[in-house]
């Protein structure tokens, strides 16, 4: 069960501060209006993931066991290939930030249809977490309760924490971000590495 928790822990930080279109909406919101009107903002990913979710883990529950090895090797590769693009981006010494000037919206329900719009939410349901959500059902049905309890409570958490960093300390200044990069690429490296290990585990299971 702990390896499910820290699986859920871990790809919700490093999503909760991957650079997308919802960091942008939250930044811009706080440049406008201030963190503390921002702030119910964060929990836009807990009313615009239940589609996707159900989705994802309607049709995974119906495809071939081949077939949910292949997704889970690509869902492997996806997270690495995050984490170099990751990695990339703290070398080069960047961060997205964002001026204020963009159009922003001010209900949760509005940045809710921003999530509902960014494809990250559905890759990573049908490449990492649907997959990672199944395997845990597998063992137990607590253990999959404990993953999204997991992945929900710690992107929520974080998503707050940005909010709050962005209206009180400018989002710990260049050095800040580049350190939580390089945090969200290791972080994005090891469940990469660990999804591929796992499904070329059930392989070689499988083949036996």
């Amino acid at each position: 069960m702990l390896e499910y928790f820290l699986i859920g822990c871990g790809f919700a930080f490093a999503a909760a501060i991957q650079p997308g279109p919802l960091q942008v909406f939250l930044l811009s919101s706080v440049v406008q209006k201030g963190w503390q009107r921002t702030l119910p903002a964060c929990f836009a990913p807990l009313l615009s993931d239940g589609p996707i979710a159900l989705l994802a883990i309607l049709v995974l529950n119906h495809i071939p066991e081949t077939m949910s090895r292949i997704l889970q090797t690509a869902g492997g590769i996806f997270l690495v290939y995050l984490a170099w693009a990751s990695y990339k981006q703290w070398k080069q010494q960047t961060a997205t930030e964002s001026t204020g000037n963009h159009s922003v919206p001010r209900t949760l329900m509005q940045a809710t249809t921003i999530n509902i719009l960014n494809p990250n939410p559905y890759l990573g349901w049908s490449l990492v977490l649907g997959p990672a959500v199944l395997a845990a059902w597998h063992q137990s049905s607590m253990s999959a309760i404990v993953l999204i309890i997991a992945f929900y409570i710690t992107m929520v958490a974080v998503l707050a924490l940005t909010i709050f960093l962005f209206g009180t300390t400018r989002f710990l200044g260049s050095s800040g971000r580049r350190t939580l990069i390089l945090i969200s690429a290791a972080t994005l490296a090891m469940l990469g590495v660990y999804q591929l290990a796992a499904a070329l585990l059930r392989g070689v299971t499988a083949w036996r």
